[in-house]
């Protein structure tokens, strides 16, 4: 599937956007060409670090798409970015192509290496210990898409329905997030000693009073006890009595064959979902142009999120970084259209191959970025 090595660099919005329409924390690409189709990026920064990152990677025999949001920090997102494709390609090299299996040895190939990371900032910097990683992939091979998924980032699909003129939403990914019912009811099996491993704290569920998410790549102090207990993490970390590990890197996977009345896939961290239903998504992407429709379901989101605050968006897009995670959090949206044999292949002659990373940070877009990491491609 993986045939060469391609140098990934992070986009500046030059040629395909990047404005936000006054908003210095909004960048966006608006348009460009996959094996079957189009596909089109934004991110709104919210944190003082964007947590959030976000890659498709594009070649003639498939379309790779990762949405990585962080928490406690951006250092483990920003490893996903550079490790997580790498590795499928790795795997799928070996084995013959993409699988679902090849998926999760990449995950836990991806999981392991941070594992190490942290080991070896240790004595430095023994808070990354906490920090870790929601991650959603998708790949589109041979009219077959692979969706995994760690946390609550989520994808979606934009189906044409019955009668031909409206669009159906259908959910391709598991939301790993305590708020959900049955995540806390499959936590509370795994651990029928533990009668606080979710608790009602600050207005939501959270596993162990702490986190909201049960899965993700990183969170290496709830994953192996051992840290959590050293004295040098407890100085900056509030130290939590942990029998055995209370959050996974297990993917949840899905397959499904493309079908002629699927029109767009959709993307994001759980930033766009805390504003807009699976259903308002799609139908905005399914009413409006193509071009920066990513910008547009991003903008929905804070119009919403201001709404909430009795604010307006133009009251948002003068509020700092830092500050403005109080109205939202970082958003990453990638929407991917599906035009089944268009000849969109027509496009990649020749082998041509590209990777677009959205930006380390937004707000440091007129700072040189650093290159990005070698990346293998399709």
């Amino acid at each position: 599937m993986l045939k060469s090595c391609y140098r990934c660099v992070g986009w500046r919005g030059d040629g395909g956007g990047g404005g936000g329409g006054g908003d210095g924390l909004l960048w966006h690409m608006e348009l460009k060409p996959h094996v079957s189709g189009d596909f089109s990026i934004a991110v709104a920064q919210a944190n003082t670090a964007l947590e959030d990152q976000g890659q498709v990677l594009t070649s003639p025999s498939a379309t790779l798409i990762g949405v990585y949001d962080g928490h406690g920090g951006p250092e483990a997102s920003r490893f996903v970015n550079s490790r997580l494709f790498p590795h499928l390609h790795k795997f799928a090299s070996e084995q013959g192509g993409l699988s679902p299996e090849v998926i999760r040895m990449a995950f836990d190939a991806t999981e392991e290496e941070f594992l190490h990371l942290v080991k070896q900032s240790w004595l430095s910097r023994p808070q990354i210990a906490s920090v870790g990683s929601c991650c959603l992939v998708g790949a589109i091979v041979d009219d077959v898409l692979y969706v995994a998924n760690l946390g609550d980032s989520r994808a979606v699909l934009g189906r044409r329905g019955v009668d031909g003129r409206a669009v159906v939403a259908e959910r391709l990914s598991s939301d790993h997030n305590v708020a959900v019912e049955e995540v806390r009811k499959e936590l509370a099996e795994l651990h029928p000693d533990d009668s606080h491993i979710v608790v009602y704290t600050r207005g939501v569920w959270r596993i162990k009073g702490i986190i909201q998410v049960s899965r993700s790549i990183g969170d290496v102090y709830l994953k192996k006890p051992e840290f959590s207990r050293d004295p040098l993490f407890q100085r900056v970390v509030s130290p939590i009595p942990l029998k055995r590990p209370v959050m996974t890197a297990e993917p949840s996977i899905e397959v499904r064959k493309l079908r002629a009345n699927d029109l767009f896939l959709i993307f994001a961290s759980d930033g766009l979902w805390e504003q807009l239903t699976d259903e308002d998504a799609v139908e905005i992407v399914f009413k409006n142009p193509r071009a920066g429709i990513a910008k547009r379901l991003v903008r929905a989101a804070l119009n919403e999120a201001a709404k909430k605050r009795e604010m307006r968006y133009n009251d948002i897009k003068r509020i700092e970084k830092g500050i403005r995670r109080h109205v939202h959090d970082d958003i990453t949206v990638i929407v991917i259209y599906l035009d089944h044999r268009r000849g969109g292949g027509s496009r990649f002659r020749n082998s041509a191959m590209d990777c677009t990373n959205a930006p380390v940070d937004v707000y440091s877009l007129d700072a040189d970025e650093p290159e990005g990491p070698r990346l293998p491609v399709l």
